[in-house]
């Protein structure tokens, strides 16, 4: 038959959790009934006494949730605003539905790479149902805090420390998933899920900060040695350069007395061409030899 339910299949090693439906109809026995038509009456009776103890209010951010005798009241939780409660025989708990938040206490766990680490995050939730989250869970609030904690152990426990520190954001968003699935048939919603700090050991910080130190002497290394590379160059094309022309070394020479004689020395070292020491050489080395060649012949 297309319209007929499968059977679920049996779990293994735990029951299914049981959950309550909001469209459950309660049905009141006989003494209910009694008991219901002696405190309206009884309300009837003490007016207007009993008014200040029927009129209760809900703040904007509040829903009341109504039990009489034991069982929820049909409409769903009240608020905001005035609602009735009936003495005697209906009883109420307010839920605040503003976001709230908890932080996680800081977890020691053992990563993929076999790094212990210690991690704390911070977990902002609401209550979506506040007749849910007061029928189906003791206490919302706590169950989604220890929740957090075991899901936040699960799940980076299957990461690496790399993936830990550079994937925050994809962490965050698959323990908000995980958190969703768990905590929606409490009434609960997991709006986001933030990771503070992951402290690491002092031997493995020491470890890291020498690689990294050690990774940035490489490098600044590498960029001196090709700073080098990229001046020897560039000084062989101006040699190559002023060599097809011997009066560009004369402009260099007045352009660095310029340079020094514009900042206040006391010495000032002028470059002497070396053409002209050899011409003056040349012409001592001819007088000389003239010299010699007269007093040999005298």
């Amino acid at each position: 038959m297309p319209n007929q339910t499968q059977p679920r299949k049996p779990t293994r090693g735990r029951a299914a959790p049981r959950f309550m439906q909001i469209s459950q109809k309660v049905d009141f026995t006989v003494c209910g009934w009694i008991l219901t038509i002696f405190s309206y009456i009884l309300v009837v009776l003490t007016l207007p006494v009993s008014i200040f103890l029927c009129v209760k209010v809900a703040q904007e951010y509040e829903r009341a949730v109504i039990f009489r005798l034991g069982r929820v009241k049909p409409g769903g939780a009240r608020g905001p605003g005035l609602f009735f409660v009936v003495p005697c025989i209906d009883s109420y708990k307010k839920i605040d539905l503003r976001t709230l938040s908890f932080e996680v206490p800081p977890q020691e766990l053992l990563s993929k790479d076999a790094v212990t680490v210690a991690v704390d995050a911070v977990v902002f939730f609401r209550i979506s149902n506040a007749t849910i989250s007061v029928i189906n869970i003791e206490d919302a609030a706590r169950s989604t805090k220890l929740l957090a904690q075991t899901t936040l152990r699960n799940i980076l426990g299957t990461k690496t420390l790399t993936e830990m520190l550079s994937d925050r954001d994809v962490i965050s968003l698959q323990m908000q998933t995980t958190l969703d699935e768990t905590t929606i048939p409490w009434g609960v919603k997991v709006e986001r899920v933030e990771m503070k700090d992951v402290r690491l050991p002092h031997q493995l910080q020491r470890a890291m900060a020498a690689e990294a130190e050690a990774t940035r002497d490489a490098m600044a290394k590498i960029i001196a040695a090709e700073g080098e590379q990229n001046a020897s160059r560039a000084l062989a094309e101006a040699a190559d350069v002023i060599s097809m022309a011997p009066c560009a070394i004369q402009l260099r020479y007045l352009q660095t007395l310029n340079s020094i004689s514009s900042e206040k020395n006391n010495t000032i070292v002028f470059p002497f061409p070396m053409e002209m020491m050899s011409r003056f050489i040349r012409n001592q080395k001819k007088h000389v030899m003239k010299r010699i060649s007269t007093l040999k012949y005298s």
